[in-house]
């Protein structure tokens, strides 16, 4: 058993399970040792509705993560989302430890007391994680971090993520299933904007939408924290459908011309064309213009973004957007996501990538729709959630089965690649495979 900066991130969407394994480097940057990818269509709207689909979409992307990483994995940070979970303004005031230095057991007790004072937390949910808002150290407001300071009293807010028991008892199930353990559970908007975030962003005030397959997450950041938070059940994979509908055709197909031919701004396509179509079950292939097709997708795309609006309108912090938006998940990749969505919510927009990332196969996952699984490995590496892990030994030939070499006599001078040193060489290997 090893110990090191090791933190992995489960994201189990409602058409992908992604699974990376990272470390922190010298300078508190992700260094990407592997990373694992599956289709998944055990979930719907971001909930669990097929449990042996989910386990093996699990299995698959965490076996490809662990024969890129070398590392076997055990605990995962898991995501969780859906229209489900919702969260909990709470207040909490304590008085600062007899040193009159605000420490971390000061911190943990003022959040357990914030969570004590929740009302009307019924017993279908129960509380995902709390996240402390703000800080008021004395008279000294605005604090995020309180840990020094000197005071008497410690009063402040947070906000508390609570979901429905069943079906955060169903996600665990489907990852004990896999042979895995739940480290923590992060709510996904909060990873989300972890991610794609610029510290100046979240200080200015930024809201993060996060389109997905099943559901499109909406988090507002004011003066450093999050501040609100919901979820819409409208999404990409209500894109892929209206393209199915109106083309005529399966859903794989509708998805590859929405990928390929898609466009989410009409006023961005200067020439029409005609796209052939694959029929359905041997039927011959049809034509379609591509301008009707960018009509479909914009109609729907235009729905998710007037939703968001309305969302951050209603929450009062629309004003206080300083930053503007940043549209991140797959569902933002489509040419001419950016221009709509400025054009809908009256804000500055770009595509949020995820940052922090400083090596290892960062490319690889230098994509808007891995923005959830590295705001969750991120999340670990903020929290110290750290894996014990055990290295994945390469394959073993049986010697047994080999002839055994000839070895020729050792010269009085040995150098460092004569058979002698070859095989203490060997045998320090072999040592340290059996002591893992």
């Amino acid at each position: 058993m090893l110990k090191s900066d090791i933190v992995i991130g489960l994201d189990i969407g409602t058409t992908k399970v992604c699974v990376v394994v990272a470390e922190k480097d010298d300078v508190g940057k992700l260094n990407v040792l592997g990373k694992g990818r599956s289709n998944s269509d055990g979930l719907q709207r971001a909930t669990v509705v097929n449990i042996n689909k989910t386990v093996d979409a699990i299995k698959k992307a965490v076996a490809d993560a662990e024969r890129e990483s070398s590392i076997k994995i055990k605990g995962v940070n898991v995501g969780i989302s859906g229209a489900h979970v919702h969260c909990i303004y709470s207040n909490s005031e304590i008085s600062v430890n007899q040193s009159g230095i605000v420490n971390e057991s000061d911190v943990k007790r003022f959040l357990e007391k914030a969570k004590t004072n929740i009302r009307y937390l019924d017993i279908d949910h129960e509380i995902i994680h709390v996240i402390p808002q703000e800080f008021i150290v004395d008279d000294q407001e605005g604090v995020l971090d309180p840990i020094g300071m000197a005071g008497t009293t410690m009063r402040g807010s947070a906000y508390i993520v609570v979901g429905l028991r069943t079906k955060i008892r169903n996600i665990k199930q489907c990852i004990e299933k896999a042979g895995l353990e739940v480290s923590a559970m992060t709510f996904e908007p909060v990873a989300s904007g972890l991610a794609v975030m610029k510290e100046s962003e979240k200080k200015s005030g930024v809201v993060v939408i996060d389109i997905g397959g099943g559901t499109t997450e909406v988090a507002i950041y004011i003066d450093g924290a999050i501040r609100y938070s919901e979820v819409i059940k409208v999404a990409a994979n209500d894109v892929t459908h209206d393209v199915a509908y109106g083309v005529k055709a399966l859903n794989d197909v509708a998805e590859e011309v929405k990928i390929r031919y898609g466009c989410a701004f009409a006023k961005l396509l200067a020439d029409d064309e005609e796209i052939l179509i694959e029929g359905i079950e041997g039927r011959p292939r049809k034509s379609f213009p591509k301008s009707s097709l960018t009509v479909i997708i914009e109609a729907r795309m235009m729905e998710i973004f007037e939703l968001a609006r309305d969302i951050i309108k209603r929450s009062g912090y629309y004003e206080y957007l300083n930053a503007g938006a940043i549209i991140t998940g797959g569902g933002s990749l489509l040419p001419g996501t950016e221009d709509l969505a400025r054009e809908v919510l009256g804000l500055d927009v770009r595509t949020g990538y995820p940052e922090g990332v400083a090596g290892g196969i960062r490319d690889a996952v230098n994509n808007p729709m891995y923005a959830t699984v590295m705001g969750l490995v991120a999340h670990s590496l903020q929290n110290n959630l750290y894996q014990d892990y055990n290295m994945i030994a390469p394959p073993v030939r049986d010697a047994a089965s080999e002839p055994e070499p000839v070895m020729e006599q050792p010269s009085s001078e040995q150098g460092p690649e004569s058979p002698q040193s070859g095989k203490k060489m060997f045998d320090r290997l072999k040592k340290f495979w059996d002591q893992l």
